[in-house]
């Protein structure tokens, strides 16, 4: 048995003291180790370097302890209980980290919870304290692990089966408020912390039947309960999946007032949220890469399949919006236009696949750059794509009477339920064998190539009309098509810009756009266009006034340094998607089939 204490000692320090006892330590010196990584997230956040302080004692007396890497110590031998004291520094306000202040305690057990090897698989029981000042007299304490003996504000002792279940349960402390609903008779309880007001028995029901088309989906819910971890803050967004729980982070705005009633952007966007981290429940913590089966939490585990598993839940967690009623299908047919917009405003999709984007997930998408849309594609947009092609080709393929939610429900079957990983080639093997035929040239191009998708073939499948059009300004994301008709080509500046103090700064340089071309880069700093102030309200307006093919002088800052630019004016580019159902009078029998059963399957 492996025991742990947590306890938030000095919250205005932002720090947290641990204290690991392990009764069996190795006989010829303990190694305790960190995680670099947290499941779900990858990237190499070296967790190491928020311990300030640590100490090993045995029966009261001091141990040596010798750090042999960043995020690896070794005890010297003992004969007796070794005991491992650490402090943790933690302000880290992410889904991934650790958080504490004088309002509200957070972390997740790889950020806080030294591994001992060689006993990864022991049982372990952790005990979390409630800060001792009477100022926190009203913390309650949240998570998922399995309760031993705890108060009726949640502190007290917890039990892990080993220490891969004891990481995946993290845990949120603080006056938070609370909400609750069931789904096949598991409770699911909410709790939300952070200023904000919200109509809770919206959200309950709204996320009710969600979770519920979710269950239905897969055919059982194979949990005892469901945990979200909701932190509400002024400008903030994402999550991370866990077994039985889900940490978010969402903007207060986000969330509905009890006054609304309508189904605002930022309320649909907090829906879709909670949709894709819940779907992960089965689809990544279940049903999972081979290669992450058993991984090492020291270094970068690669896989191809990201797409498979982010980008098919990316596919889902908004067509569930639709599926289960809590929107309508103009609605989401305006989140699929935008989810390709996305993708063809990143040129990076004709040079890196979504398999090599899930290769690289670890040094190029967790750690984008200013040139970002350029080099590479996301392989939670494109590989929503891929997944909707790959739902059309199987429908097609079977005459409508299999789609990618057979594959899905096939994949719970065989891996998720058997506890198998799987493989990239197991996946395409599959996907071909709910098809009934060879779906590799399908694989080759989508998930290997960087050919552009058809997807007017694939909307078009569905009775869904296509068009690509000039973006009306960079905010514009696309849509359902309206009557106002299509945009005039008109100049861009190919490039997304901010305004910063009396500059527009320009944050990305999109590749063969006028400003990249006329020697532009990200981080100048615009003062003005043929001799006349901009600013990000007048910018478009400013190019707007020339006509393809002239040159306008630009001055700007590039450092310290003033300096001016020849730009070459272009139209802005056809990369804005605008998405409508086509009439019935103008669809086959079976497009219109296939769209209702594509849009109300369970």
């Amino acid at each position: 048995m492996i025991e742990y204490r947590i306890c938030p000692r000095h919250p205005a320090k932002h720090l947290f003291q641990v204290a690991l006892t392990i009764v069996q330590p190795d006989a010829e010196g303990q190694h305790l180790f960190l995680p670099a990584w947290i499941p779900g997230s990858y990237m190499i956040r070296d967790f190491a370097k928020n311990i300030i302080s640590i100490n090993a004692l045995c029966e009261g007396e001091p141990v040596a302890l010798v750090k042999l890497d960043k995020q690896t110590w070794k005890a010297a031998p003992v004969a007796g209980t070794l005991v491992v004291e650490y402090e943790v520094y933690a302000w880290d306000l992410s889904v991934r980290g650790a958080y504490l202040d004088t309002t509200r305690g957070f972390f997740n057990g790889t950020s806080v919870f030294l591994q001992a090897l060689g006993q990864e698989d022991s049982p372990s029981q952790l005990h979390i304290e409630r800060p001792a000042s009477k100022e926190y007299s009203l913390w309650k304490l949240a998570t998922s692990m399995a309760p031993v003996s705890v108060d009726q504000s949640g502190f007290g002792s917890y039990t892990s089966d080993s220490y891969a279940d004891l990481i995946d349960h993290p845990v949120e402390m603080g006056d938070f408020q609370e909400l609750g609903f069931a789904v096949n008779a598991v409770p699911h309880r909410m709790t939300i912390s952070g200023r904000c007001d919200f109509d809770a028995e919206r959200i309950s029901h709204d996320l009710q039947k969600i979770c519920t088309h979710h269950a239905r989906f897969f055919g059982e819910l194979p949990i005892k309960s469901y945990l979200f971890l909701v932190m509400a803050t002024g400008d903030g967004y994402g999550g991370l999946e866990h077994m039985d729980s889900t940490s978010l982070l969402c903007k207060r705005d986000d969330l509905p007032p009890v006054s609304m009633q309508e189904i605002t952007e930022g309320y649909l966007k907090f829906l879709g949220l909670c949709s894709h981290e819940y779907f992960h429940l089965w689809h990544v913590k279940r049903i999972r890469p081979e290669v992450f089966m058993h991984a090492d939490l020291s270094r970068e585990v690669y896989t191809e399949t990201l797409w498979a598993f982010e980008g098919i839940t990316s596919y889902y967690d908004e067509l569930a919006l639709v599926r289960s009623g809590c929107i309508e299908a103009e609605k989401y047919l305006q989140l699929l236009a935008r989810t390709i917009t996305r993708v063809m405003r990143s040129s990076g999709r004709l040079k890196q696949t979504v398999a090599e984007s899930s290769f690289d997930a670890w040094t190029r998408f967790y750690q984008q750059d200013e040139n970002a849309p350029n080099a590479i594609i996301s392989y939670y947009s494109k590989g929503a794509l891929v997944a909707f092609g790959l739902d059309m080709l199987l429908r097609d393929a079977s005459g409508d009477q299999r789609s990618l939610d057979h594959f899905m429900r096939k994949l719970w079957e065989d891996y998720g339920k058997q506890g198998k990983g799987v493989s990239g080639q197991a996946l395409e093997q599959l996907a071909s064998e709910v098809a009934g035929a060879d779906l590799s040239a399908f694989f080759a191009q989508t998930v290997h190539g960087t050919q552009e998708l058809p997807l007017e073939e694939w909307l078009a499948s569905v009775g869904i009309g296509y068009q690509l059009r000039v973006a009306k300004n960079q905010d514009d994301l696309g849509g359902v098509r309206d009557e106002s008709g299509t945009p005039e080509p008109k100049p861009a500046l190919g490039a997304r810009y901010r305004q910063q103090g009396d500059f527009v700064e320009l944050a990305q340089v999109f590749d063969d756009g006028c400003a990249q071309d006329a020697g532009l880069s990200a981080g100048d700093r615009l003062v003005a266009i043929d001799g006349l102030q901009v600013t990000a309200k007048n910018l478009d307006a400013l190019i707007g006034r020339f006509k393809p093919g002239m040159e306008v002088q630009v001055h700007a800052f590039r450092r310290d340094e003033l300096m001016s630019f020849s730009l070459r004016i272009q139209l802005a580019p056809l990369d804005t998607c605008d998405l409508w159902f086509l009439p019935e009078v103008q669809c086959t029998s079976t497009q219109l089939s296939r769209r209702r059963n594509w849009l109300n399957e369970q």
